[in-house]
């Protein structure tokens, strides 16, 4: 089973998060950001893998330090989870619509970060979250799974269906990317190294 638990304790946040890849998309989410759990929640589902998360933030302030920090628990986790990442397809995409808004997201479980991100939204706030901590969120999982990582918003009007779309689109390219094929031996690399 490709699987991870990693927990972070900081005086800003407390996570403790499990990741199964191989799961059916059932989820536990509780990080007292109401949108940021509903994202995360259509996230796994699409990806079909099982997320349980815990998280105790500094609310109080913003929702920064809680969204920053569970990306940077899902990139690691996700990180351990797919191992020596042999066997894997590893790279993957996908186009997402929502009504009115289309999101796109491709990825390369590469071992090099990078994340570019391309949205704009009308609003700041979706329910609790600001809307410019999805970059946010997106960077700290691209950094810490060595994704690279590309998301834009190609339409759209409402700021919920568009952020909803890019958690999804990333969902459904990470599960082709993380698939194992059988044709596949060792590592999907010219080089012969995913590091």
């Amino acid at each position: 089973m490709r699987s991870a638990q990693t927990e972070r304790k900081t005086r800003e946040t407390d996570i403790a998060l499990s990741l199964n890849l191989d799961g059916s998309g059932k989820t536990q989410i509780d990080t007292g950001v109401g949108f940021f759990d509903h994202m995360l929640d259509a996230f796994s589902r699409f990806a079909l893998v099982d997320l349980t998360l815990r998280c105790r933030g500094d609310l109080a302030v913003d929702a920064h330090h809680t969204v920053e920090d569970v990306g940077i628990c899902l990139g690691k986790a996700l990180r351990e989870a797919l191992g020596d990442r042999a066997g894997i397809r590893r790279t993957g995409s996908a186009w997402m619509p929502m009504d009115e808004a289309l999101a796109f997201c491709a990825l390369d479980i590469s071992g090099r970060p990078y994340l570019a991100f391309s949205a704009s939204f009308l609003g700041p706030m979706c329910g609790t979250m600001d809307t410019q901590l999805a970059e946010e969120f997106f960077r700290a999982v691209a950094v810490n799974a060595g994704l690279t990582l590309h998301l834009r918003v190609a339409e759209g009007r409402n700021d919920h269906h568009k952020m909803e779309a890019l958690f999804k689109a990333f969902g459904l390219a990470l599960r082709d990317a993380a698939a194992v094929d059988p044709r596949v031996t060792g590592v999907l690399s010219t080089k012969g190294s995913l590091d």
